[in-house]
């Protein structure tokens, strides 16, 4: 999930420039998946999810707002190289900073799921991508220009990033109420990130597009592998 600057407003590309935009951000979408798989599974494997989980509840909330901190400042970094108009590569490499420490945020919670049972992760992963392939789907044919949830959708999201900062400073938990919302919320990313790349998005920044929607469904992900968890 990530907050979302505004395209909205008169499009002088083409529509053929438009069909390969949109099937360039899937593209770089679908390596971005791939290489979060990947990297999770690499950092799980070698230890460091085990060694960030250690190391997390050794630091108490304190290591949680370190991690939430870093991963803000990487974000906006990363969302900042990835609109970049001038350069290909350089929104490229946003995409893959990003991709990396999603990847690092993730490892110790994939950790704990895969220590508490081996289906968690399968089973929040197929949830997720049930979820994220029929938003898209509603996206693409119903030609709905879903633009006018930005607002909404930048405030719920603040309002949350400040619940979840106030969560970890007063050491007190949601539950899955809270997740369920969230997963509401980053579905909610989810149909404007589709409905952004479909009729507004730059055709110029296919790495950004696929950077916002990746983070919709990494946070989704996030959110559904909480509730699996808080089952067992």
């Amino acid at each position: 999930m990530s907050f979302q600057p505004s395209f909205e407003g008169p499009q002088s590309d083409s529509a053929v420039d438009r069909v390969t935009f949109i099937r360039r951000a899937y593209v770089h979408l679908a390596a971005a998946i791939a290489g979060f798989i990947v990297l999770s599974a690499v950092l799980m494997a070698t230890g460091v999810g085990e060694l960030m989980l250690r190391t997390l509840w050794a630091g108490g909330k304190f290591g949680w707002l370190a991690v939430l901190g870093a991963f803000m400042l990487v974000g906006m970094l990363a969302t900042r190289l990835a609109d970049n108009t001038a350069s290909n590569q350089v929104q490229i490499a946003g995409l893959g900073i990003y991709v990396l420490a999603e990847s690092l945020i993730f490892s110790p919670l994939l950790t704990m799921a895969a220590y508490m049972n081996s289906n968690i992760i399968p089973s929040a992963a197929i949830v997720t991508v049930l979820l994220v392939g029929g938003l898209t789907f509603t996206a693409f044919t119903s030609k709905k220009d879903f633009s006018f949830l930005r607002s909404f959708l930048n405030i719920a999201g603040f309002v949350a990033f400040g619940a979840i900062i106030a969560s970890v400073v007063c050491g007190f938990s949601f539950g899955v109420g809270f997740c369920a919302l969230m997963v509401l919320l980053c579905g909610g990313f989810v149909l404007y990130d589709t409905s952004n790349i479909i009729h507004h998005y730059p055709t110029d920044r296919p790495a950004g597009a696929a950077l916002h929607l990746f983070a919709s469904i990494a946070t989704m992900f996030w959110y559904i592998l909480r509730i699996f968890m808080s089952r067992d």
